[in-house]
């Protein structure tokens, strides 16, 4: 746990309230606590203020509290700060002008002098979080990696001035920043998601921009190519000169940027148009999306001063992260591969843009449009099985372009596509579970989704045999 014992001797007297004692939230209650500050803890939820207590911690009721006693509002990103409605909580400590922060706001105040690398965006950012922290340990980097990915930042080890922090920052967190300044900050890519948090896209974009804030011409900002929204954000930066820019695609050949063309690495950044990679060598980084995540982690990683040759080793050993187009096994010249975390169409496209003959597992609870925009990638299915609450309204935009079975569960589902895949006449047949929803109607989070896929497919009561033509 990280001690913030340094800082807190910088503060007055008065009190942190901490709002949210989920895993992050009591992490940095009791990160504070013992470090010797006054802490406030405060949880809606019955179960959370008995998690404190057992931790020794003082509950205070934050929607009825003295804001004059408090200096700083801790705050779990899971709460609204502005959409729908702030937080009765929010809106207190903004009408008594304490600041609203969050954990790894508290992270960079305890170690201000190690590397940050900051990565955001709508899709990738894990995988691209992981890989980066991946190849920095792979080359002896003291290094550590976490924020919305996996491990709360004031769990992470007290690195010293040559340690790098590699953190997934969600929109969330982003907008519960004061002061941290990121020495590289990448912007992957945006498309609509978390309406209901920020209003609207411009909303969410602001949200995401605020990783670029306080950064100076000695630090970076990698940027997406690949979208719209995201070429916007990059001109917008790179016209305000205070800060290196450095454009990155997985699909577009770029002017001094970092880029894929012809599934080769390219990098015209760091150095002049120099063919780094050939990435249909790194098997853990299939498709075109992965692409960007590893132009973007090329870009970083050349920032903090590796060379070519660290960087690719890193990537050819990268093991890559459960639930992202994870391969759980090839049975029978079938490969089933566990993506639970396409919570998204965008999310799904790049699975499916990854594969032939593909058996598509899909449904959950939808988000806005569906799986509308994912029509051009009908033709690389054979059948799609499609299970959630989302079901019906998936079969009704499918209509009549592909065959599709309604099955409801997950496991009935696997046990369907199991059967016909194994019965392709095509090469390379692929069950593919990339739901294009979140998991929320059936199951608490998409890793217990991705968990319940792998279960199945270890649990098919028979080993399909393909049935051999007379």
């Amino acid at each position: 746990m990280i001690d913030l014992s340094t800082y807190i001797s910088s503060t007055n007297e008065k009190a942190f309230a901490v709002l949210g004692l989920g895993r992050s939230g009591l992490t940095a209650a009791c990160a504070l606590t013992q470090s010797g500050a006054k802490v406030w803890a405060w949880d809606d939820n019955s179960t959370g203020r008995e998690k404190a207590e057992e931790a020794g911690l003082t509950l205070v009721d934050l929607n009825n509290c003295d804001w004059n006693a408090v200096q700083s509002l801790v705050m779990s990103p899971g709460i609204p700060l502005t959409h729908p409605t702030p937080h009765p909580v929010t809106a207190a400590a903004i009408k008594s002008n304490v600041e609203i922060i969050c954990e790894v706001e508290l992270l960079y105040r305890a170690v201000p002098k190690a590397t940050f690398i900051g990565i955001t965006g709508t899709n990738g950012k894990s995988t691209t979080t992981s890989l980066i922290a991946h190849i920095l340990t792979s080359a002896g980097r003291n290094a550590a990696v976490g924020g919305n990915l996996g491990t709360p930042a004031l769990e992470l080890p007290q690195l010293d001035s040559t340690g790098i922090y590699v953190l997934e920052m969600s929109s969330y967190q982003l907008d519960l920043l004061s002061q941290l300044a990121f020495d590289i900050a990448l912007f992957m890519n945006i498309s609509p998601d978390h309406l209901d948090r920020h209003g609207d896209i411009d909303g969410y974009i602001k949200a995401k921009k605020h990783i670029f804030e306080r950064q100076s011409k000695s630090d970076t900002a990698i940027i997406g190519m690949d979208d719209d929204h995201s070429r916007k954000v990059f001109d917008a930066v790179n016209q305000t000169g205070t800060v290196r820019t450095v454009p990155i695609s997985g699909s577009t050949r770029l002017a001094e940027g970092v880029f894929v063309a012809e599934g080769h690495l390219i990098d015209d950044a760091f150095s002049t148009e120099k063919d780094v990679a050939d990435l249909g060598t790194i098997e853990r980084l299939p498709g075109n999306h992965n692409h960007q995540n590893a132009a973007a982690a090329f870009a970083a990683c050349r920032s903090v001063g590796l060379q070519d040759e660290e960087i690719i080793a890193g990537m050819k050993s990268f093991p890559g992260l459960a639930h992202r187009q994870e391969l759980v096994t090839t049975n029978n010249g079938v490969r089933y591969i566990n993506d639970s975390k396409a919570t998204n169409a965008d999310a799904a496209a790049r699975a499916l843009g990854s594969y032939d003959n593909i058996y598509w597992i899909a449904g959950g609870r939808a988000k806005d449009g569906g799986i509308e925009s994912l029509s051009s990638y009908f033709p690389r299915i054979q059948k799609a099985y499609l299970v959630g609450e989302s079901a019906d309204a998936f079969a009704n935009q499918i209509g009549s372009s592909l065959p599709y079975e309604i099955c409801e569960t997950l496991d009935v589902a696997v046990t369907k596509a199991a059967n016909d895949a194994v019965q392709s006449i095509e090469q390379d047949p692929v069950v593919l579970l990339s739901p294009a929803c979140a998991s929320w109607d059936q199951y608490r989070s998409f890793e217990l989704r991705g968990d319940h896929f792998k279960e199945c497919v270890a649990k098919l009561k028979h080993q399909p045999v393909k049935e051999i033509a007379s």
